[in-house]
């Protein structure tokens, strides 16, 4: 069977294998592609497999057991096992296994509802949340943050690579566009602000998810253009990050421009209810552990960043949005929305498909 394949070892068929992936996905996927692989290559170390040539689908079912036996839900197994088919995949591409090997590896099925995670953040809450900003925290850091995170559904990475001139809140700053984007004046009669726009740049520690496919101008509502306006005049720290940017949502510590754990905890800190009200988990405020620096999260109502932007696009597709206008307000795929992101208020959708039936009555 290994008469026709080449001797290598699994770390090394990694190390080829990511270096492939970053020409191709964005830093954060390679990231968690390499985690995945690592686990099964150190995984061969251990059981004394030093070259893939030797790797049988026992092997992997072996692999399969251990990792099942771990408990992990049926969604890891899938991103997890499904990771390991597309590396070994690679690994039969330069005859390191035999060609019938990525097919024995059983990635578990999921349905529709189980890739989707329930645990958006509601519209009623993220309008409670945005109230009370609006109310004890008005044109702050965190209401800036939140306020755009909701409006707009970006991700993480696209809020953090933000800097002062990728806002176009007045007309004045249409001429920096221009200027920018090689326009003239029959192309900025076409415009109206306020928006911001999403640009990659890697050089300086701000890519995007989907690279230059992730570059967007968004609208925003003139409510968003004026708190960011008040935003940046009150309350914007007035620094540079390392590398002589200004940062949108900038900080007197570290680099200059939030990191994406400073951005997190933010979210999971205003995301907790009992920031501007009671718990609703009857805790103790002077137990609570969630309350405690760099343990926001373990509240059960904190959100992530993720979850944030999973109740905007639902909210948005509430609203009646389509799918296909959506998703280029949104970096990502029709279908993607439909799948991960789409959680929808059932009551919501009925009334807002009335308009259909009466107009087929008419």
């Amino acid at each position: 069977m290994t008469d026709n394949l080449t001797p290598m070892d699994p770390a090394q068929a990694l190390s080829m294998w990511v270096d492939r992936q970053q020409a191709e996905k964005s830093d954060e996927t390679v990231q968690s592609y390499f985690y995945r692989v690592r686990q099964f290559t150190d995984w061969l170390e251990d059981e004394g497999i030093h070259n893939l040539n030797d790797l049988t689908g026992r092997d992997v079912f072996r692999y399969d057991s251990d990792r099942r036996a771990e408990g992990l839900s049926k969604s890891a197994l899938n991103n997890q096992l499904g990771t390991i088919k597309i590396f070994l995949r690679f690994c039969a591409d330069i005859e390191a296994v035999p060609p019938e090997l990525p097919a024995k590896v059983d990635v578990p099925t999921i349905s529709k509802a189980e890739q989707a995670d329930d645990e958006k953040l509601s519209a009623s809450r993220a309008e409670t949340i945005l109230t009370n900003l609006e109310r004890y925290d008005y044109a702050s850091r965190d209401h800036a943050l939140f306020a755009l995170a909701w409006h707009t559904g970006a991700r993480l990475g696209a809020l953090r690579s933000l800097d002062l001139r990728d806002c176009y809140l007045t007309e004045d700053d249409l001429e920096r566009i221009a200027h920018e984007d090689d326009l003239d004046a029959e192309d900025l009669e076409r415009f109206s602000v306020p928006f911001v726009y999403f640009r990659h740049r890697p050089e300086s520690d701000t890519p995007l998810k989907n690279q230059q496919d992730g570059e967007r101008p968004v609208a925003l509502s003139e409510e968003i253009g004026q708190l960011l306006q008040e935003y940046i005049e009150v309350s914007r720290a007035e620094v540079e990050d390392d590398h002589g940017r200004k940062p949108l949502f900038s900080s007197r510590k570290g680099t200059g421009r939030m990191s994406k754990g400073a951005i997190r905890s933010r979210f999971n800190i205003v995301t907790q209810p009992c920031r501007y009200g009671t718990c609703p988990h009857d805790r103790d405020p002077d137990d609570c552990e969630a309350l405690e620096h760099g343990y926001e999260s373990r509240c059960p109502s904190s959100r992530s960043p993720h979850r944030i932007r999973t109740g905007s696009i639902t909210n948005h597709r509430d609203e009646d949005w389509p799918p296909e206008v959506l998703a280029e307000r949104v970096n990502a795929t029709p279908e993607v929305i439909r799948t991960h992101y789409d959680k929808p208020d059932l009551l919501k959708r009925m009334e807002s498909r009335r308009s259909y039936m009466e107009t087929t009555n008419e």
